[in-house]
């Protein structure tokens, strides 16, 4: 079966850092960008595969949106 997650992924001083919301404690880290997206969707697989049948039901109808904004402060 397929989940559609989120993945959040930061670059910081040591490469980059990502992490899934809907699954707390589920995150990873990679030198560049494609590494850290792949490491975060195995740790996002390995967690998915640890739940029970009602853990996933309720993982695939929780929906998380993100969009970009921009903000002028004085």
């Amino acid at each position: 079966m397929n989940y559609r997650v989120s993945a959040v992924i930061e670059s910081d001083e040591h490469g980059y850092f990502a992490y899934c919301p809907e699954l707390p404690g589920c995150f990873s880290q990679g030198e560049s960008y494609e590494e850290a997206s792949a490491n975060v969707q195995e740790a996002i697989t390995l967690y998915i595969e640890t739940l029970d049948p009602e853990e996933r039901q309720a993982i695939s109808s929780k929906h998380i949106s993100t969009t970009s904004v921009e903000v002028s402060v004085a």
